[in-house]
This record gives structure tokens, C-alpha cells and sequence, in this order.
């Protein structure tokens, strides 16, 4: 009983220091992608020491709980805090949501415990590719069931790591794969496993070769500049959640993000030449706000001689007469006829395809507890799956809307040439409104999302947030500027817009499912119980 005990704190506190590598602060961020491995391979080991698939999944399942409540406690504060759900209540989603997703880890406990019962135990390459392939398929699981989670997926632990470097070939679950793979192999030899020096040496040369080939591979320039570089601006409105959707204080952040907008430029400063806003700049349907509203707004991106981008909740009519409700993105300079802004029938528009369960719209049988909770905007259409580009003089921007970016396969079409002809988007613009998670980890959680997009896609990536982080990536990964969250202010940048296609974006998620189908079918097939 005490050595059950011992175990279960362990994992508890492996899934905790596991949860915190998914942003810096508190830890460093150089340590990231060493501590994930580590306190993984915590739980690698009480899987390959589990007497059967039963207790590999348990305890698959108790590390993945502390994981995800630790490292999505923040929810708690959107239902809560501005969701308007009791405490109880919002304690209680958060536990049940962590709880459906530990299934996740419990079953590729379970799976990898089944394929090494039919492995030799010294057979150290096998074991660990069972536990590896059957990691990274448990991640690509859920980012897909269900509409998908896939957020805290390990990959992001490594934006900083040399593992990294595959991501423009292998993306996400690449570096996922690999990372379980270096989590396995730490976990292997520290056990007392009778397995030969030869076979422990091997494992080693193999996660060396792996870091050694993502050094080199993230050195390479997987796209080439595209046109003029462009002039940006980026806002950061900063208008706390409790009062955004406040009729009696609409107006007041609807004027701060003008004034914001409408700053003059710097000493040496150039004008923007797009100006971009973040996520339900304006909180109701575009048709509610009085005309002169939308009169301002043309009249500073006449002054600015720029093109404004923002975030939108838009009401438009469609062909067939119905009422399509959208969370957009829509984009207008001052030759921008009136009419089109009131009625949202403007060229320069996105619409949120991947929708937020709840926030966004109501799952079936769920409609009881969207009832509870007090969320404005909670029942929008979906956008068409690919949606044409903005163009801003020489460049193509595709946008996104929150956490659309976090399903990185889903932004791959905006990439490529379009079938009229068009090019592919040369830079990536994600609009959020993260106010509803407060001051919290899930802000610098996204950011890296946001970097690792940039390494698949080879795109530089801009952040235009409410409260934060608003930020310009580059190519690679790297921060090239960025505000301090929680303060409003602007953030003037010029961006390189990029073209070129990085494997990974050519052909998405299927080289890495069919090197994770070919591991698992392999093992399968060529393993023979003892």
C-alpha cells in the first residue's frame, strides 16, 4: 500500500512539473523542453513497470489529470470569473474536462503496455517505440475526436529545443513523436532491465542523432522573401473582460481602440500600411452599431493611409435570405464604400471556421449548460474551411481567429496557391481576445502555439490580442517584437512577408500518421507474447 502511494505522488508531481513546460515563468524557458522530458519519462517508467494494460492506463490516467488541471486551470476563471458559473460548479467543468482528456495518456499508457508484453524486455528499440508511437498517436487523437483539443500538446514544450527543427517537416506531432521517443529512452534506462550495453548505448546514439538532425534541419531557410516588406501596426486595446461586453461601457473601448489606431506615427516611423485589431474590437454585430461609428473608422484609416483589419462579430444575409451569425475578421481602407461595412458585405472578410465548443456554439446535448453560463456571442456559423487571403500591397495575410491556430493542419490551405491562380498567404494573423483567461499562463501557452505555427509554416506570424501577448514571429520561431501583456499600447512593426513551401504544410499531418501507423503495425505484427 505505501509503495502504491509513493507511486501515485509521484506521478501526481511529474504531471505537475509536466504541465508547467508549456510556457515560461516559473520555469525558465531554456528548461522547458528538458524538464517535459523528464517528468514524461516519470511516467514512461510506471508504464513499463505496470503488471498489465489495466494498470499501465490508470496510471496514464492520474498523470494526465494533475497535467491537464494544472495546465488548463485557467478555464476555471473564464467560467467563473466572466462566465458567471459558480465556484462549485466552474471547479467542477474544469475536473470533468481533465478528466475526459486524461483518457488520452491512459490509452497510450495502455496501448504501448500491451505492444511490450509481447516484447522481449531487454529488446530496448521496440519498447521504446511502443511507448512512443503510441504517445503521439494519443496526441493526434485528440486534436481530431470531438472537434478536437489540442492544446498542451508536448511538441509546444520544444519551440526553444534542437527537436524543434523537424516541425517544418513533421509539425507538431512530429516533434511530439520524437520527444516521447527521448522521454522513453530516459525512461528505459533507468530501469533494472536485464538489456545489453549495446542496446542502452544504441538508444542514446539514436536521440543524439535525432537532436543533432533538428539543430541542422532548423538551420535551414525553408522560404525565401516575397515583395515589400510591409508596415505594421498592431493593437492592444486591454479592455478587461468584465467590461467589454458592457453596454454602458461599449463605447469607451470602442474609442480607446480608435485612439490607439489613430496615433500618429513616430519620429521615424512610416505609416502603416495595415493596421491591425484584435478579436470583437467591436462586441456586437456590426448592423447593431450606428453608422457614424463606421464613418469614424473610415476616417482614420484615411488619416493613417492604411488598410484597418479587425475582429468582428458579423450578421450578414445570405443568398438563400437566412441570417448568418460569424466571429470575422474583415479588413477596409477609406475608399471602403459605407454600405458594405453596415451590411458585411465587404471582400476583405474571414470567418472563424473552427468554432469553440460552448463559447462558440453549442454541442449537441450541452444546450443545459450553455443556459448557465452568462457568454455573449455563443452561437455562431462556421466558416467555409478555406477562405481567401487579405491583400496588402505586395502581401497576402491569412488570417485566424483565437485558438484556430493551435490546429496547425487546419491553416495549411491559406498556404497554397489558390485555385483561381492566387498566391498563398505570406504572413499568418491570428486575432484573439484572451481577456477571458485573466493573468495567466495561457497567454505565454499561446504565444508559443504562435511560434511553433511559424517553424511548420515558415511564415512570419503577428499576434494582434486584447490583453496580450501581441507580438510579431519571425520565420523561425523568434520573437521579433512584442508588448507586455495587461497594458494597452501599439506595436509598430515591418514585416517580411515569406513564400515557399515547407514539406510539412505540402503535405500536412500524413507523413507523421503513417510513420506512427507503420511503427504501431509493425510491432504489432512482428511481436510474439513471451
Amino acid at each position: 500500500m505505501l509503495v502504491r502511494w509513493r507511486n501515485a505522488i509521484a506521478l501526481a508531481l511529474a504531471g505537475s512539473a509536466h504541465a508547467l513546460t508549456f510556457a515560461s515563468d516559473p520555469l525558465p524557458q531554456w528548461s522547458l523542453p528538458v524538464v517535459q522530458i523528464l517528468a514524461l519519462a516519470v511516467l514512461a517508467r510506471a508504464s513499463f513497470a505496470a503488471e498489465r494494460g489495466r494498470q499501465a492506463f490508470l496510471r496514464g490516467w492520474g498523470f494526465g489529470f494533475v497535467y491537464f488541471a494544472v495546465g488548463l486551470y485557467w478555464l476555471f476563471i473564464s467560467v467563473h470569473d466572466y462566465g458567471g458559473l459558480s465556484a462549485p460548479l466552474a471547479g467542477a467543468s474544469v475536473v470533468a474536462l481533465s478528466a475526459f482528456l486524461a483518457l488520452f495518456p491512459g490509452l497510450a499508457c495502455a496501448i504501448s503496455k500491451w505492444l511490450q508484453s509481447r516484447i522481449r524486455p531487454g529488446a530496448a528499440l521496440p519498447q521504446v517505440l511502443a511507448w512512443s508511437a503510441a504517445w503521439a498517436a494519443s496526441e493526434w487523437l485528440r486534436s481530431v475526436l470531438f472537434s478536437g483539443f489540442p492544446w498542451l500538446n508536448i511538441g509546444y514544450a520544444h519551440v526553444d529545443s534542437p527537436l524543434v527543427g523537424w516541425a517544418p517537416l513533421l509539425g507538431v506531432h512530429g516533434v511530439a513523436l520524437l520527444a516521447a521517443y527521448a522521454s522513453g529512452t530516459v525512461a528505459f534506462l533507468s530501469r533494472p532491465v536485464a538489456a545489453s550495453i549495446r542496446s542502452h548505448i544504441s538508444l542514446l546514439v539514436t536521440v543524439l542523432i535525432l537532436i543533432a538532425m533538428g539543430w541542422t534541419l532548423a538551420r535551414i531557410d525553408w522560404s525565401t522573401a516575397e515583395g515589400e516588406p510591409l508596415n505594421l501596426r498592431l493593437v492592444q486595446g486591454n479592455v478587461d473582460q468584465s467590461q467589454k461586453f458592457d453596454p454602458t461601457l461599449l463605447e469607451d473601448g470602442i474609442i480607446s481602440h480608435l485612439r490607439l489606431a489613430a496615433q500618429p506615427p513616430g519620429p521615424r516611423e512610416p505609416h502603416p500600411d495595415l493596421i491591425v485589431l484584435p478579436e470583437t474590437v467591436m462586441p456586437v454585430f456590426q448592423d447593431q452599431l450606428d453608422s457614424t461609428i463606421w464613418k469614424t473608422w473610415l476616417d482614420v484609416a484615411a488619416n493613417q493611409r492604411s488598410v484597418i483589419a479587425m475582429g468582428v462579430p458579423l450578421h450578414s444575409i445570405a443568398a438563400d435570405g437566412s441570417s448568418r451569425y460569424t466571429n470575422s475578421a474583415i479588413g477596409f481602407d477609406a475608399r471602403t464604400p459605407l454600405q458594405q461595412l453596415v451590411e458585411a458585405s465587404l471582400p476583405l472578410r474571414y470567418d472563424k471556421h473552427h468554432l469553440v465548443p460552448w463559447g462558440e456554439y453549442v454541442p449537441a446535448g450541452f444546450a443545459w449548460f450553455t443556459r448557465m453560463l452568462d457568454m455573449p456571442l455563443g452561437d455562431f456559423d462556421r466558416g467555409a474551411p478555406v477562405q481567401m487571403p487579405f491583400s496588402v500591397s505586395d502581401q497576402h495575410l491569412a488570417f485566424n481567429i483565437c485558438y484556430e491556430d493551435v490546429f496547425g493542419s487546419e491553416l495549411l490551405p491559406s498556404l497554397l496557391p489558390n485555385p483561381g491562380g492566387g498566391p498563398g498567404a505570406s504572413i499568418l494573423v491570428n486575432l484573439s481576445n484572451l481577456a477571458w483567461f485573466g493573468k495567466t499562463w495561457a497567454l505565454r501557452q499561446h504565444l508559443q502555439i504562435g511560434r511553433l505555427r511559424s517553424i511548420e509554416t515558415a511564415r512570419p506570424m503577428l499576434t494582434s490580442t486584447n490583453t496580450g501577448i501581441t507580438a510579431s514571429i519571425d520565420p523561425k520561431g523568434r520573437i521579433a517584437a512584442a508588448l507586455p501583456p495587461h497594458i494597452p499600447g501599439v506595436l509598430s512593426v515591418t514585416v517580411q512577408g515569406m513564400s515557399g513551401l515547407t514539406p510539412y504544410v505540402r503535405y500536412g499531418d500524413q507523413p507523421v500518421l503513417l510513420l506512427i501507423g507503420i511503427v504501431l503495425a509493425g510491432l504489432v505484427r512482428r511481436s510474439s507474447p513471451l
